[in-house]
């Protein structure tokens, strides 16, 4: 079931998320975070029911992470990563049962020391577009290690560049475009094989 009660992104979120921008464009890689529409495509793939460990990488100012809290099982683990200080601070008082680390490229590890295992969905906001190709291949080799067969990797993105190096880690992958977001974005969903 979706939810879809959740309140516009306040001033205080936009101006946060905007001064992050121009701190660090290439980290936060918008002006402005993403909005309902979007949060509500990023969620959809997810087997809610079912999934008991959720990461989220590129948590921002929260807009996915308010869905996942709200949307997981009580008993489901999120694990949030977020480079930024002062927003990751924000989220551990806003979330407090979430588990908060900095850097993406540690996800496998981050797994296994609290351990979880592996994931059952990744959903990433970060801008991948921005990172040089090393980071953007150590990230996706820690995004396909820490998934479970079977599981989802769900990302956006304002453009398709990341297209044929996901076909080239995933199996299956899809393209979504969502033209109510500003800019507009496409959700790609990536499965990992079973076997």
């Amino acid at each position: 079931m979706m939810i879809d009660c959740h309140q516009p992104i306040g001033f205080k979120e936009r101006l946060m998320f905007f001064y992050n921008f121009l701190q660090a464009p290439g980290q936060v890689g918008s002006i402005t975070p993403s909005s309902h529409v979007l949060a509500k495509q990023m969620m959809k793939p997810v087997d809610w029911e079912r999934a008991n460990t959720i990461v989220e990488l590129g948590a921002g100012t929260g807009i996915f992470t308010k869905w996942i809290d709200e949307l997981k099982k009580p008993d489901a683990t999120l694990v949030s990563f977020e480079k930024e200080a002062s927003m990751r601070k924000r989220l551990e008082l806003q979330f407090p049962g979430a588990l908060f680390h900095e850097d993406a490229a540690e996800l496998v590890s981050v797994l296994t020391e609290a351990g979880l295992g592996k994931a059952d969905a990744i959903i990433s906001g970060l801008p991948f577009a921005n990172f040089p190709q090393s980071l953007r291949d150590q990230i996706m080799e820690q995004i396909y290690a820490a998934l479970k067969p079977g599981g989802v990797f769900v990302a956006f993105q304002y453009s398709l560049q990341m297209k044929k190096q996901l076909q080239t880690v995933f199996t299956g992958v899809s393209v979504k475009m969502v033209p109510f977001n500003l800019p507009p974005a496409f959700v790609y969903v990536c499965r990992k094989e079973l076997g």
